[in-house]
């Protein structure tokens, strides 16, 4: 029976876990292991709300090891430290508890089959201070880090009461997480005035999001970023477009030009690479984003037996392009890896992989949702926005949610979550 072995339950890893359960591990014709270091998957594009508060993992996560149980494969609580691609095999570093007491030695774990799906981490370019004093939302901990942080700023400014002391918050980087994010703790401000904390408004919010490019949203269409533009200055958001910041400290931002942003709160949030691991391994060759090069199918350039999806996976199109790292970058590849490891086993043809750009959305909280919709969804580019937008943004969930649970689970548990997020409150208070 093969071994195949899935580092990284992100969007892909969890969806191509799901999908070889139900191609081979039910049938018995694989022994399959997922491999992450967290306990509770969160769909990444939604982590700058777990971070605003708006969601709560307990409704919106799912537990590795109850779906690994209901899904006829294994989950292996852990994070690979080594790869040793002769003798077939990954290390996973010895699990520490909070107290620093090891709970698990350091384990190896055999495959036949590896798929790499470690994703992406904050790339802060060397830039002084950011490590110390920036927050990151790579993670579900980091994202639930930064919370309790917002938490505890929205109690002392609630306390004070001098009208006009407020919360400094700066967001490095003007993409989607950046961009929306500030549109969230505008949200947030407003609603914890229901919650507690009487005192507290937008208007004692100040929000600065720095961008080093031309414009904000720099990857998505001009139009998308003009109308997120003036969302986000309706809403008070202060812009600072072609701005690079040079260094961190406990007080905020210094920019290249030498101005200081004074902040309270400092997200980083300016690009992303894959992990400095796959790069110190050895193994791989890798783009200057640390990307794993592959063949046409997904597999490795070095190693035919390791396979690559989502944001470590570096693929150039005809067009000279490195394909995006978004969730549907790694949902179209999670349906290839997973058709191509199946069809080796079961004596079938692999695919070539071809990545097809179905549009970009951005989903300012409440006040609006852009975006843009390509190829065969709407046979070119068309501008959307408003209801219609939201409704595809919701519904790009909701095609992750299904190809982790299946249709049947997928609907029920889109519907314990409609239930309990009308019956809970709107803003998480722990």
């Amino acid at each position: 029976m093969q071994k195949i072995v899935i580092v990284g339950g992100g969007a892909g890893g969890l969806e191509l876990a799901s999908r070889l359960s139900r191609k081979l591990g039910s049938k018995n014709k694989a022994d399959i292991t997922l491999v992450d270091r967290s306990r509770t998957h969160v769909w990444k594009p939604l982590l700058h709300e777990v971070a605003a508060g708006v969601i709560d993992k307990h409704s919106d996560g799912v537990d590795y090891a109850i779906h690994a149980a209901n899904h006829h494969y294994r989950f292996q609580l852990g994070e690979m430290c080594a790869i040793d691609a002769e003798a077939k095999t990954i290390s996973l570093a010895p699990l520490i508890d909070d107290a620093g007491h090891e709970i698990l030695p350091k384990r190896k774990v055999d495959y036949d089959q590896l798929v790499m799906a470690i994703g992406s981490v904050s790339n802060d370019f060397g830039t002084p201070g950011v490590a110390e004093h920036c927050f990151l939302l790579d993670s579900l901990v980091q994202a639930e880090r930064f919370h309790r942080a917002l938490l505890n700023q929205l109690i002392r400014i609630n306390q004070q009461e001098d009208s006009e002391a407020g919360i400094n918050v700066a967001i490095v980087g003007a993409g989607a997480t950046g961009t929306e994010l500030a549109a969230q703790l505008h949200h947030v401000a407003n609603l914890s005035k229901a919650y507690g904390m009487p005192n507290m408004s937008a208007s004692r919010l100040k929000i600065t999001v720095i961008e080093a490019g031309e414009r904000i949203l720099p990857a998505l269409p001009e139009r998308i970023a003009n109308t997120a533009r003036q969302a986000l200055n309706d809403l008070g958001v202060v812009i600072k477009e072609q701005t690079t910041v040079a260094e961190a400290d406990s007080k905020g931002l210094i920019t290249k030009d030498g101005n200081r942003i004074s902040a309270d709160l400092m997200v980083w949030a300016a690009g992303v690479k894959a992990p400095d691991f796959v790069t110190n391994t050895g193994i791989f060759e890798t783009n200057k984003a640390n990307q794993i090069l592959v063949d046409e199918q997904l597999r490795s350039t070095t190693d035919k037996a390791i396979w690559v999806l989502g944001d470590c996976c570096g693929v150039q199109q005809d067009n000279g392009k490195w394909v995006p790292p978004r969730a549907q970058s790694a949902h179209q590849m999670a349906d290839i890896v997973g058709h191509n490891i199946a069809a080796l086993i079961n004596g079938k043809k692999t695919k070539a992989f071809v990545y097809q750009d179905y549009g970009s959305l951005v989903h300012l909280s409440k006040y609006s949702t852009v975006g843009s919709l390509m190829g065969s969804l709407s046979n070119g580019s068309m501008f959307i926005e408003g209801r219609l937008a939201k409704l595809v943004y919701v519904s790009l969930y909701n095609m992750h949610q299904f190809a982790v649970h299946g249709k049947l689970r997928g609907a029920l548990k889109l519907l314990v979550k409609k239930l309990s997020h009308a019956m809970s409150p709107k803003l998480k208070l722990h």
